[in-house]
């Protein structure tokens, strides 16, 4: 566009999340950093075209299966920035953008941790939804990991909706494999960074077919043979909290949930969160027709519950406020299901900080998990099923 704002014009679509925009040094294009797919790297766009990229499209600059964020570019083409991968907590790095395929470390982090430690193996996954969408995931696996044995599931669902699980470093995940568990972590429809189709699918229609996604990842994992299908796990934060109370009103399936900092009736949501938006993401206002909201609202599905549901909110939260976590606590607790509510008496929207809540949450939330896990073998004590609470 031009210095005052006029003659705007678009010069890259669908490049999933946008950052670090910045000048070329001879000003004839932009370099910025694109998530998608579960990688970020460096794009660089011509403000025209020309001979080398005849028709003005974006193209990447650096590739891989990682989180690289690039943070400045010298004018003699230096680049530095930091990057995240599944085994690799954040390093500072530099590269040149004649030769961008030559990353080199400049500064790793906690470095004497991990080699005293055996990190899980994570893999990458593509499958086929109830409607044939393809959906990418993760498996995290424990240290050790063997195909012969049975380990119970921990299926975890990001919040936003619109974000992004990715190829960075999660230290959740490998906690929790370390400690035998298996994480499953896919980007349903309605997560950014596979165009805005597959992010509007879930417009006024949220949870929805979202739900059948998950549902087919995890029974795309049990078909490979070393799930434990009487110790299957759930949890999520913010919107993984709403998919985490919608779906133990709709399955049995899971041995236990954890819902972190959920909405779970939409009518005093809109009314209470920290955005007047959210009136705008169904199709009419409650006051004229209550319908959609109580529809898409998981406390309405409250009385199909049997699944141990653990709560968690921060008592400061304004984006997803305590009374969302209460209503569906009393409702659990009237119909006698096994719950608790936890009140991070210092936390607010995030169950991360302060740091000690980061820990605290990860700890809660997994002894709540092996607090119903069924114990005992799955096939010498009689199959699927067998064992006791």
């Amino acid at each position: 566009m031009n210095a005052n704002g006029s003659g705007s014009r678009v010069i890259a679509r669908e490049m999933g999340g946008i950052g670090n925009v910045r000048w070329a040094a001879d000003g004839r294009g932009l370099y910025f950093t694109a998530s998608m797919k579960g990688t970020s790297n460096l794009w660089f766009v011509p403000l025209e075209r020309s001979l080398q990229n005849s028709n003005g499209v974006p193209r990447s600059v650096t590739e891989g299966n990682h989180m690289l964020s690039t943070t400045d570019i010298a004018d003699n083409g230096s680049a530095v920035g930091i990057r995240t991968s599944y085994y690799e907590p954040g390093s500072l790095v530099t590269y040149s953008l004649q030769n961008p395929s030559e990353i080199r470390v400049l500064k790793g982090t906690n470095e004497a941790v991990l080699s005293q430690v055996e990190l899980g193996e994570v893999e990458e996954i593509w499958y086929k939804s109830v409607d044939g969408l393809d959906i990418q995931g993760w498996i995290n696996k424990p240290p050790g990991f063997d195909s012969s044995k049975k380990y119970p599931l921990i299926l975890r669902i990001h919040g936003g909706p619109h974000s992004m699980y990715n190829s960075g470093f999660d230290f959740k995940n490998q906690d929790h494999a370390a400690n035998d568990y298996v994480v499953l972590y896919t980007n349903p429809r309605g997560s950014s960074g596979y165009g805005s189709e597959f992010g509007n699918a879930i417009n006024y229609a949220y949870p929805s077919m979202d739900y059948d996604d998950l549902m087919v990842g995890v029974d795309s994992l049990i078909a490979r043979g070393y799930i434990d299908e009487r110790n299957l796990f759930v949890y999520g934060g913010s919107g993984g909290g709403v998919l985490t109370s919608w779906i133990v009103g709709h399955t049995d399936r899971f041995t236990a949930a954890v819902a972190k900092a959920p909405v779970t009736n939409w009518m005093s949501f809109v009314g209470t969160t920290d955005g007047a938006s959210w009136y705008f993401d169904f199709e009419k206002h409650f006051w004229e027709d209550p319908s959609e909201h109580l529809q898409r609202s998981p406390l309405m599905y409250v009385g199909n519950v049997t699944t141990p549901t653990m709560l968690m909110t921060g008592e400061r939260d304004l984006r997803t406020p305590m009374e969302q976590t209460e209503q569906y606590y009393r409702a659990l607790k009237l119909r006698q299901i096994p719950t608790a509510m936890v009140r991070l008496t210092d936390g607010w929207h995030s169950r991360s900080r302060p740091p000690t809540n980061f820990i605290r949450v990860q700890l809660l939330l997994r002894n709540w998990f092996d607090r119903y896990k069924v114990a005992g073998d799955p096939v010498t004590d009689g199959g699927l099923g067998a064992g006791s609470r």
